[in-house]
This record gives C-alpha cells, structure tokens and sequence, in this order.
C-alpha cells in the first residue's frame, strides 16, 4: 500500500512540475538581465546593488507566492479548481462589488499572460545567437530567433488538444532536470562568492531601493516583480493538478530558484572584482561553464516551452470558470481525458496563438518584452486581494482578513505603482488587451444582470398549464403534421416552469403540430461517463420532460441519445409508435426528428435607457455570435430550425387614436332619404 501512494505521489509530482512551475521556473532567465538593464548595463552595477536585488527577489517569493499563494490562496479552492474566478464564485455572495475585482483580475492575467510565451521562448532561443556548432553558426541574427520562436510557439498551440496530462507526464521530467540544473550551477557558482547570502537579511533589499546608486530607485521593483509573475498562474492551475502535489513540490522549486539567482549574482559580483566583466551579458548563460553552454541552451528552451504551457492550461481553467459564472459566452470546452479539471478550449487556445506570435513580430527582442512585461498581472494580484479579504473574513476572522489586506495589499499596491513605468515602453498593449476582455466581460455579465432585472414575471409559465393545448394541437388534423417529434431544448425548472417563448413558438408563432413534444433539458455531471435520463410524461403519452444526465467527458451529441432514449420509451408502452410509411429501414417505428433553437432580438417596442439598450443588445450579439447549440450538442447533421423571438422589456406606450364619442345625436328620418 506505501508502495502504491508512493508511486502515485511521485507521478502526481513529476506532472505538477511538468504544467504549474513553468512560468515562475523560467524567471532566471531575465529577470537578473532586467536588473542590469535598469541600471543602464554591467558596468555600471555595484556589488551592493546585486546583493540588495536578491535580497528584493527572495524576500518577493517568500512573501508573494509562498505565503500568499502557496500557504494562503490555495486554501480558497472551489471543489478543487483555483484561480480568481474559483476565489470569487466562493465569495460572491457576500457582496455584489466584489464582481468588479473579478472582472479586472481576470482579463489582466489573460491579457498580460500573451507575453508569457512570447518572452521566455524567446529569451531561450536567443542564448543560441552567435554559438558555434563548429565553424557553423546556426542562428546569426535576431531575425533567425523569431522565426525559430515562432515556430516553436506556433508547435506548441497545435499539441494543446492531447491534454495535459499526457503533455505533463513528458515535460514533468524535463523540469526534473530544468530546476536541477537551475540548483547545480546556481550552487557552484555562488561558492564564488557567498557574500551574496547576505541577501537573507531583508535590510539589503530596503538599502537598494533608497540607495543613490540605484538609478531607477522604487521603479525597480517592476523588473524584481518578474520573479514571481507565475504566482497566480500556479493558483490557476491547481485544479490540473492538485493542492496537494504544490505543498509536495513547491519547496524543492523554491530552492532551485534562490540557489540560481544567487549563483547569477555571485558570478556578477565576481567578474566585477575581477573587472573582467562585459558589456553585452546574460548571467544565466555566461555563468556556465562552456562545455554544458548548448545543454543549458537546449534545457532552457525547453523549460520556456513548458512556461509557455503553464499559462495556455491556466487560461483555459480560468475561462471556464468565467462561462460557468456567466462573465464570458458559452465556448466548447473539451476534455481530452477523464480528469474534468483537464480541459481544451479551441477558441481560447488559437486566440492565444494569435496575440502571442504578433508580440513577437512587435517586439523582436527579449529585451522589449521584459520591459513590457508584467504590469498587468500586478493589477491581478492587487485584486486576489481584495477578493482573499472576502474569503478570510467569512472563513475565519475581521481582524486576520484586515492584517492580510493591509499587508500584502500595501506590497502590490507598491509593485502596481512602480510597474506602470511599463506602459510607455510597451505595456500599452497588455493594458489594451486588459480593456478590451473587460469590455466583454462587462457586456455579458451586465447584460445578463440588466436582462434578468428587467424580465417580466409574466415571462416564465408553468408547462403544467399548456399541456392540454398541447395534446389538441398533437390530434388536430386540421393542421398538417410540423414533424413526429418536435425537441425543443428548454431548461425545465422546479414544478415545470419554462421560458414564455418556448411555448410561444410552439403555440403562437406558428402552431406546430407534432406526435410527441419533448422538453429536453441537459444535465452535466461532475462524473467523466455519467449517461442516464429521468422522464415526466405530464400525465400523457405525447408530452414528454426529459431530463438528461451526462458526464463531462461524455459525447453529448443529443441525437444519438434521443433516438435510443425513444425506442427504449416505446418499448415501455409510455409512447405511441411511429411507423413510417416510406423509409430506407424497413420495420423502422421511429418518426423523424426537428430541433427548434429560439434566437432573442431585443424588441423595438421597448423603453430603455441607451446604456441599458446597448449592453442587453451586445449581449444578444455576442450570444447569436458564440457557440451555438448546434455545435454545443453535435446537432450539426440534424434538422434544426432557429426561430427569431422578440424579447420585451419595460414595454413602451404605443400611440392610439381616441375613440370619437357621439353625444345625444340623432338618426336621420327615413323619409327624410
């Protein structure tokens, strides 16, 4: 049995390090680089300055990701699942502001998330630049580490639809060996100069920001941010991969991390003593000994690749979240295996595709992007705070909830304010992307809320009441037959109540005459395979509620299911056959099948404000412009017929024509004619 658990918590391991840490695990490979940066290049950084840089970047991950992260958000699960979606659908409830948060922190770590990619494949592939394999120099210029990024990039987006899991299991090992080379050659070379381990004392980092030698002062702290951008990307992914495989493999990335940025520092430190430093460097690859340089080339890219993963799977979880909150429209979401919190969504993963190459046809260089890098994803954080404020408060204590606000939301704050230096020099279009996602999200959360608030009672009926007109209607033959059976896919609710316009369509518009009329409402279970149905005959044999459950992995094609679902009734007695007069099936005692689809148009007879017209009148664009149900439910083979209903809201006042009273007037004589 140890054996067992043993073997199933190193899997669990290995694939946790495989799809979480890439994006946090490949932070050494530009954020030292960003710091020289900020001081204008090498020869112009000090002893002092390094030691307080890493003094900035472990105190950042140990107050950041671990504790708040690691030790604190992921506590906030919502049956599994993490991210800021999860942690706001925990505490929406206890107040309705708390949508706004959501909604910022959102569409910023979506948006900021395009550079992900973007700057650490790139960052990899340009340690290659100039090497010699020989007397051949495979990548000469900048223009040869785009394209080999972007096809790299362009490899990774088309693997997405395998899963994770089968993607984690491979890269897990890559990682393996990725943080322990991080951890190998960040040790050798810190031995150089352990003066670095000062950097323990959080006072060297205080010194830096207000050091006179620090050009860039508390800006600094946008580049020191970089080190630990993945935080909520390791939130997000949680539900891929379990709490309980972070706590187990956190530390040990923890350590590899630190080990390597104190290496970097040491080597820097060194070669300034030594004044045998350069002006163009990269500390990561210039500290490696030359016989491993290509390996550490080859291992970083790879890592960059498996950053770029962490962040395609984080946004897929994060938009699903967002669907089932009703912040974004409907999209098929897919399940490549039988784990749910493993999923695939095409829309997200080629849009993804689509930012992430322009950035890099944008910026070119590793150098660009950095520079741009990371601001959004401080608003993210700044509003997990909000939102953990909420969670604590209600799960705990006020004065804990208020410590923890006060405390990391003073840091973030800190870090939002000296990340917005980023925007001039190319922030502006993560920031762009930000807006334009929250655009969405305010539209379709809104228009919903505006809808609902808005809706008639009158607009929701109890079937109860029309099952008599629908049994008629089925046995008027003076109308001719619509079809055998007409499906319409109708959430039913408790004690039978419908939308207006579902029987509107049915009765009104244009009466359809059917044997049997199906109330279909779909069920998804938390199970992978779940596959069964309840049915409510409304006390007749040609209404039918059907009920139909199916497991997220499930082929949800509704048509195979109702055929079987028919047959199965009529061999019950419950439903009259069918037989068909002409068809290719001989004894074939099933009739055939329309599905009506209803299509909301806001009406023009109603009265709304502009802002409420055009929220309600964007959501119904994004909705018809979205997923439909034909796609959602395999039904692309099948007779659909989508019907246009109005949709009335506060209905306005239609002109009329005073009735013209005659008063005490008299006939005319007939012999007067």
């Amino acid at each position: 049995m140890l054996k067992k658990y043993g073997k199933e918590y190193f899997l669990g391991a290995i694939i946790t390090l495989g799809i979480v840490y890439g994006d946090i695990g490949t932070s050494p490979l530009y954020v030292m680089n960003a710091l020289i940066g900020d001081q204008g290049g090498v020869t112009h950084v000090t002893p002092n300055y390094i030691i307080g840089c890493l003094s900035l970047i472990f105190w950042t991950l140990m107050i950041i990701t671990t504790i708040k992260y690691v030790v604190i958000a992921m506590r906030a699960d919502n049956h599994g699942e993490g991210g800021i979606f999860a942690l706001y659908a925990l505490v929406k409830k206890r107040a309705k502001w708390l949508i706004i948060p959501a909604l910022i922190g959102g569409a910023a770590i979506l948006a900021d998330g395009t550079l992900t990619p973007a700057v650490t494949v790139t960052t990899a592939i340009e340690g290659l630049k100039g090497f010699k394999f020989g007397n051949v120099i495979p990548v000469t210029n900048q223009n040869d580490v785009v394209l080999i990024t972007i096809t790299i990039l362009l490899i990774l987006f088309l693997v997405q639809r395998l899963g994770t899991s089968s993607i984690g299991k491979t890269f897990g090992i890559v990682m393996v060996f990725w943080f322990g080379f991080l951890a190998v050659f960040g040790f050798a070379n810190m031995c150089k100069d352990l003066t670095v381990l000062r950097a323990l004392n959080p006072i060297y980092g205080l010194q830096v920001l207000f050091s006179p030698h620090n050009k860039m002062g508390i800006f600094i702290l946008g580049s020191i941010f970089l080190a630990t951008t993945g935080a909520e990307a390791l939130y997000s992914d949680m539900g891929h991969v379990g709490r309980r495989n972070v706590y187990i493999t956190w530390p040990f990335v923890y350590l590899s991390l630190i080990l390597n940025y104190f290496g970097q520092g040491a080597w820097i430190i060194h070669q300034i003593k030594h004044q045998t430093v350069t002006s163009n460097i990269n500390p990561f690859y210039d500290m490696l000994p030359h016989s491993v340089y290509l390996v550490g080339v080859v291992i970083a890219t790879l890592a960059a690749i498996i950053a770029s993963q962490a962040l395609i799977t984080g946004s897929y979880t994060l938009v699903e979240e967002a669907i089932g909150l009703k912040i974004l429209p409907r999209l098929k979401v897919y399940h490549p295996n039988v784990l749910k919190g493993q999923i695939y969504i095409g829309v997200v993963n080629w849009i993804l595709c689509a930012i992430t190459l322009s950035i890099v046809f944008f910026f070119r260089t590793s150098e660009h992007m950095e520079a741009a890098y990371g601001l959004a994803i401080t608003l993210t954080m700044l509003m997990t705070t909000f939102l953990l404020f909420e969670y604590i408060r209600g799960r705990w204590s006020t004065p804990l909830a208020l410590m923890c606000l006060l405390f990391f939301g003073s840091i973030e704050t800190i870090f939002f304010i000296s990340s917005l230096v980023k925007f001039v020099h190319g922030g502006y279009v993560t920031a762009l992307i930000t807006a334009v996602l929250i655009f969405i999200m305010v539209i379709w959360y809104y228009g919903n809320r505006v809808r609902d608030d808005l809706m008639d009672a009158t607009e929701e009926v109890c079937l109860d009441d029309y099952v008599d007109q629908l049994v008629a209607l089925s046995q008027d033959e003076s109308i001719p037959l619509y079809m055998s059976n007409l499906i319409m896919l109708a959430k039913v609710k408790p004690n039978h109540k419908v939308k207006r316009e579902i029987l509107y369509s049915i009765l009104d518009k244009q009466p359809k005459r059917a044997k049997v009329y199906w109330f279909v409402t779909i069920n998804t279970t938390n199970e992978p395979y779940t596959n069964y149905y309840t049915v409510d005959m409304m006390g007749t044999r040609n209404v039918v509620n059907l009920q139909l459950y199916l497991g997220f992995k499930s082929n949800h094609s509704l048509n195979l299911y109702l055929r079987q679902i028919v047959n199965d009734l009529m061999d019950q007695g419950v439903i009259d056959e069918q037989p068909q007069e002409y068809t290719t099936t001989p004894g074939r005692k099933v009739g055939d099948f329309v599905f009506v689809l209803i299509r909301e148009l806001l009406s023009p007879n109603t009265n709304l404000s502009p802002w409420k017209r055009f929220l309600i009148s964007s959501r119904i664009w994004l909705q018809n412009h979205s997923t439909s149900p034909v796609q959602w439910f395999g039904l692309e083979f099948s007779d659909v017929k989508v019907e246009r209903v109005p949709l009335y809201l506060k209905k306005r006042q239609m002109p009329f024509v005073n009735q013209q009273k005659i008063i005490n007037a008299e006939l005319p004589d007939e012999s007067e004619k």
